[in-house]
């Protein structure tokens, strides 16, 4: 026999809803700031964001992957798109030969700095203008809960490295 399940209350019902919102469309209207600005998908920029905070901008193709919660085929396909238009150069690591590097280029750097002020514009337009101090750091403290609840740890963003 199943338990009968803790239904949501009425209030938790309306956040789930907001919560579905925000992740249903939030990231369809990054998309399409990024595609329209840059010419690029939020994939697509998450991926040379995310090189271009790691330690000489290069990163393990297995640890991208993870952090995009993607398949390492999909990430590569990520990385051809980007390798053919010169942002991002794959190689062998050197001390583990079954294991592939990414790395951002000059060129790629040039992107992500082109690109993130009109991206940034964006996500302050979106996410933070209108919040006070106090709802960041509730945004902040339930955003980090609810990832580490799905076991995922957020990189800090000095280090790249996870965090919980």
């Amino acid at each position: 026999m199943v338990d009968e399940p803790q239904w949501l209350t009425r209030d938790e019902t309306l956040a789930w809803i907001a919560l579905c919102g925000l992740f249903t469309h939030l990231p369809h209207v990054l998309d399409r700031q990024l595609q329209r600005d840059a010419g690029i998908s939020l994939a697509d920029y998450q991926v040379l964001a995310w090189l271009s905070m790691a330690p000489d901008r290069t990163r393990r193709m297995r640890d991208l992957a993870a952090r995009a919660d993607v398949t390492l085929s999909h990430l590569s396909r990520i990385v051809a798109r980007l390798e053919d238009r010169g942002w991002v150069r794959r190689r062998p690591e050197p001390t583990d030969g079954r294991t592939t590097l990414a790395t951002l280029t000059d060129a790629g750097w040039a992107k992500v700095v082109a690109t993130a002020p009109c991206h940034v514009t964006e996500v302050r337009r979106r996410v933070f203008d209108g919040l006070t101090p106090e709802q960041v750091a509730a945004l902040d403290e339930v955003s980090r809960h609810i990832t580490t609840a799905c076991d995922v740890a957020l990189p800090d963003i000095d280090t790249g490295e996870p965090r919980r």
